[in-house]
């Protein structure tokens, strides 16, 4: 596996116009050593169902890498990009800094031993360190200062791993030519977001570029990027769900119309609040022009749904103008600006099959160009289906991957799409 990214490669200018223009570049993190610090105990903690086997799940996540590198796609690595951004400048220092503060190891005191430790590390063994987590065990007993670093019986770490990182699409997410650099929903992935924060402020492929943030980790309300589908170049779609807020999507609106002229409007959908539809990805998908996946529980009586269309307010530059609609084939006829569109449902509408393929992001896809996705190979049900209306889908095999309730569009950041 090919983990190398130069600094002076290729153009660092972000473009994202659609779900489905020809993916030309995306971002990933292969899942490492992190996945290896959960323990049953810290499950529901740190957002898993399981634990899973670290070498298939490396395994699962190289053939993903290699099925896009295959189409053509350019792949970066999270961790690499990582590592070379922090060379530049007073970076090193200062992330090590953010990340201790946002650990709050300060409230144990380990802060200053914490630091000597992580800055003696190596680039790409710091990056690594602070992904996978620092155990108590790990830190010579001659740098412990405080009575409780030497229990037996004291928390094991202390910085908790994450092993959510490998689902690369929540802190971060392109829109147009810029990004929204995401404040998450849940304690364990909140720091994610900082990797993306140093990366687009300090790696040349970024830097020089001077990126838009259309919307920063430091608001108070949270957004996550499995709410965020470009659905067009003049038209983004947000679920509002368990965690992304309907007050930070409309702080989002806000920012998009007051920083940029392309993008006109924003639809909002309301989807259960549960840890199956965790967020909007999860249940719907745009897979080509007019064909979406979706999971039918997310209808309410007679196909019906609460959605809301967010634009530009005609007298007020600091208010959004906001009107309803209740049903989404309609709506997005109308902002896609199609006579028809054709949802097709996870699992094929049956109520068992979609609910299990569901649970293992079914709806879940990732387009690679126009009609072609990238699908998990376990729900052959949803994927016979996308076939059957035309899809071309390459699926990959997903036993170990799919642990952590997230599919292909989960594990991808796009950064460059051709316009469609």
């Amino acid at each position: 596996m090919n983990q190398t990214v130069t600094a002076g490669a290729a153009t660092g200018s972000l473009h994202v116009t659609s779900e489905i223009g020809t993916l030309k570049t995306v971002m990933l993190h292969r899942p490492g050593r992190e996945v290896e610090n959960l323990t049953p105990e810290l499950l529901h903690k740190l957002l898993f169902d399981d634990i899973p086997y670290l070498p298939v799940i490396q395994e699962e996540h190289d053939q993903f890498s290699e099925t896009l590198r295959d189409q053509g796609i350019e792949v970066l690595y999270l961790e690499k990009l990582v590592e070379e951004a922090l060379h530049f400048g007073n970076a090193r220092e200062d992330f090590i800094d953010r990340i201790l503060k946002e650990s709050k190891s300060n409230i144990n005191g380990a802060s200053e031993s914490l630091k000597e430790f992580l800055m003696d590390l190596p680039g790409g063994q710091l990056v690594s360190k602070i992904m996978a987590g620092v155990r108590t065990s790990e830190i010579d007993e001659g740098r412990k200062r405080h009575l409780y670093e030497f229990m037996a019986d004291q928390y094991p770490f202390y910085l908790d791993p994450m092993p959510n990182l490998y689902f690369t699409r929540d802190p971060a997410a392109v829109i147009g030519n810029g990004l929204t650099i995401n404040k998450m929903h849940e304690g364990a992935r909140r720091r994610e977001s900082l990797f993306m924060d140093y990366i687009i402020r300090y790696h040349p492929r970024f830097s020089a570029s001077k990126v838009p943030v259309w919307l920063d980790r430091d608001y108070d309300f949270p957004v996550e990027g499995g709410d965020e589908l470009v659905l067009s170049g003049d038209t983004i779609a947000i679920g509002v769900s368990a965690r992304t807020s309907a007050r930070g999507i409309e702080r989002l609106a806000l920012n998009l119309f007051q920083k940029q002229d392309r993008v006109k409007k924003v639809v909002a959908i309301e989807i259960p609040k549960s840890r199956a539809f965790m967020h909007l990805d999860t249940v719907f998908t745009m897979v080509d022009y007019d064909k979406f996946t979706i999971h039918p529980a997310i209808l309410g009586p007679g196909g019906n749904m609460n959605i809301y269309v967010l634009e530009k307010h005609e007298e007020d530059p600091n208010r959004v103008a906001i009107s309803s609609r209740t049903n989404l084939i309609a709506t997005l006829k109308e902002v896609l600006d199609l006579d028809d569109v054709t949802l097709i449902p996870c699992g094929g509408g049956d109520a068992i099959v979609a609910a299990r393929e569901q649970w293992n992001d079914g709806s879940n896809t990732l387009a690679i160009a126009p009609g072609v996705v990238v699908t998990y190979n376990r729900n052959y049900v949803s994927n016979r289906i996308m076939r059957e209306h035309g899809i071309e889908v390459i699926d990959i095999p997903s036993s170990e991957l799919s642990r952590g309730r997230g599919g292909p569009r989960c594990m991808s950041m796009p950064l460059v799409r051709e316009d469609i």
